[in-house]
């Protein structure tokens, strides 16, 4: 049996593991994937990335081919609901487009960051992250499952079998990454518990091809709900031409998956399209279950679990596959730190404190937004209306601050500045306003005559972003940086700088002085604000980031 040594296994070759190959990659760590199916996904889950999604995607360069991936779903936009999908449709008169639609809460964030959320489906997205992958030095083995892993005080030892000659081998790692879905058997090994409500109802996803062009051309949808007594579902449109799906609703106590042939759902699509001759293509009938569970720890010694191996949620939220990258990207720089020297192991810890709370938030969130049978919920009382309202920041990316041993919450800023805060900005609210634990700020600048975003200024290393006036942070940060042994890179933002952005704009959106500054962690995460310039700037830089790598 041959053996393989690489420093990080990802097992499952879906949305969140080929992103965490490429987070590894864009932090020069070496990773082997290995999925069990034969290539990335034919069904059309997960049909949206919002802004922070795209965010990441940009800072890997592959933003653009993402979009493009998804831009025959782009026009959707709406979630209806009725008695057929055609008394839904014909409501509405055809909309003539001057330009794309805007994702729910675009208008509201767009000077939030520097992208906006995006439309595809996992079958369009996976192929074009597959793609960046390999080129980037990713190893991706499909048709390879993942039978077994022990794990010892130096690494993972994983056995691995070829699905097709049976053949096996054993890849022995440092880490390993389990975003091996829902029904993760990696989880279930290593013993992890999940909680949360549980299923949620029953569903049968069909995906069929029939052309209703016509019919929803200048009236594309989102999603649109349909009740009849005969049949409940949810129609999603895939390319607004000849591909949807249909999430059927079923009583499992008294139906199973079994019991619905070709042509039943044929019959029951006819019912919810409102249409008895058009022509359909079934392509497949898949079951699944609506589920709110989420794993009591994401980390099991060398093992992490990201995606829906650490939890589930239902998708009508659209934030399932976006936690997932999210995690994998909170996890990345983490992993190479820990693997270069320059932080302990204890820093790995810092993975759960962090997206373990953001897992649960969203998790029951999305089972809020779902009615008694897993379905999209419609709110249409007060309460329900201010909850969505609530959720819009998460929905976008934004909204949660990270608390944990990585995180610097010293807060020196000034009582008056703190009188003055008391009314917070939308940029507070978002949890983007600068402090501690939160994205960076961003705002627009200029840099050797190009127009970027902040956020364009950290290329995977420690990166300190002082005002205008912050002289001594540029000074002591090569210091810092040979005392440590790692790498920073320090900017000044203002009228005169590098950096150009108008005097006080900076300093406004991140919450410091003029000479003041943060400290960007690798992942784009403010790990520490200081309001303006500590005395013994370079022991207190040093004593800072010797804490935020666990050392």
């Amino acid at each position: 049996m041959s053996t393989t040594q690489v420093p990080v296994l990802i097992v499952g070759g879906g949305i969140v593991g080929l992103s965490a190959s490429l987070f590894l990659s864009s932090h020069g760590v070496k990773s082997q994937l290995v999925e069990r199916h034969t290539g990335t996904s034919i069904h059309p889950r997960a049909r949206g990335l919002n802004r922070r999604t795209m965010e990441l995607y940009r800072g890997l360069g592959i933003d653009k081919e993402v979009r493009a991936a998804g831009a025959a779903l782009a026009p959707s936009e709406g979630i209806y609901q009725g008695h057929s999908l055609v008394e839904v449709i014909e409501r509405h008169p055809r909309k003539e487009r001057t330009g794309p639609p805007r994702m729910l809460g675009a208008a509201y964030f767009s000077y939030l960051g520097p992208v906006e959320g995006t439309r595809g489906t996992q079958d369009m997205i996976e192929p074009v992250l597959l793609s960046a992958a390999r080129d980037r030095g990713g190893d991706v083995i499909f048709n390879t499952e993942c039978i077994s892993i022990e794990q010892d005080p130096d690494g993972v030892v994983a056995t691995i079998r070829d699905r097709t000659t049976k053949l096996q081998s054993t890849i022995h790692a440092a880490y390993l990454i389990a975003a091996d879905g829902a029904g993760s058997s990696i989880r279930q090994n290593l013993g992890v518990q999940t909680t949360g409500v549980g299923r949620l109802g029953a569903l049968l996803s069909i995906l069929f091809h029939a052309d209703l062009s016509e019919l929803v051309r200048g009236r594309e949808f989102s999603l649109c709900l349909v009740n009849q007594p005969t049949v409940r579902g949810l129609f999603t449109s895939i390319n607004n031409h000849d591909r949807w799906v249909f999430h059927l609703s079923y009583d499992a106590t008294t139906e199973e998956p079994g019991d619905f042939s070709a042509e039943r759902c044929e019959g029951l699509l006819k019912l919810a399209l409102g249409l008895s001759d058009v022509a359909i293509d079934i392509k497949s009938i898949m079951p699944w279950e609506p589920t709110v569970r989420v794993a009591e720890q994401f980390q099991h010694g060398r093992v992490f679990l990201a995606g829906d191996a650490a939890h589930q949620m239902p998708p009508w939220g659209g934030q399932g596959a976006t936690t997932g990258i999210a995690d994998v990207h909170n996890l990345a720089w983490k992993i190479a730190a820990v693997l270069s020297g320059q932080g302990r192991p204890a820093l790995l810890k810092t993975y759960d404190s962090e997206r373990l709370p953001i897992g649960r938030l969203v998790s029951d969130e999305s089972g809020v937004a779902s009615d008694a049978h897993g379905l999209f919920s419609m709110p249409t009382s007060i309460p329900s209306v201010m909850a969505l309202i609530r959720r819009i920041p998460r929905l976008s990316g934004y909204g949660y601050v990270y608390a944990s041993e990585a995180i610097i919450s010293e807060d020196t800023t000034p009582l008056l500045w703190k009188i003055v805060r008391l009314l917070p900005t939308l940029s507070q609210i978002l949890g983007i306003g600068g402090s501690a634990g939160s994205r960076v700020p961003h705002i627009w600048v200029k840099h050797k005559g190009q127009r970027i975003s902040t956020l364009d200024l950290f290329t995977r290393k420690f990166t300190i972003l002082a005002g205008a006036e912050g002289n001594e942070w540029c000074y002591v940060a090569p210091n810092v940086a040979s005392s440590l042994n790692i790498e920073i890179i320090a900017h000044r933002v203002g009228s005169e700088q590098e950096i150009a952005a108008p005097d006080g704009r900076w300093e406004s959106a991140a919450g410091i002085s003029s000479t003041g500054a943060i400290l960007v962690r690798p992942d784009g995460f403010v790990a520490w604000r200081s309001w303006g310039t500590p005395l013994n700037i370079q022991d207190k830089l040093e004593e800072v980031l010797t804490k935020v790598l666990c050392r």
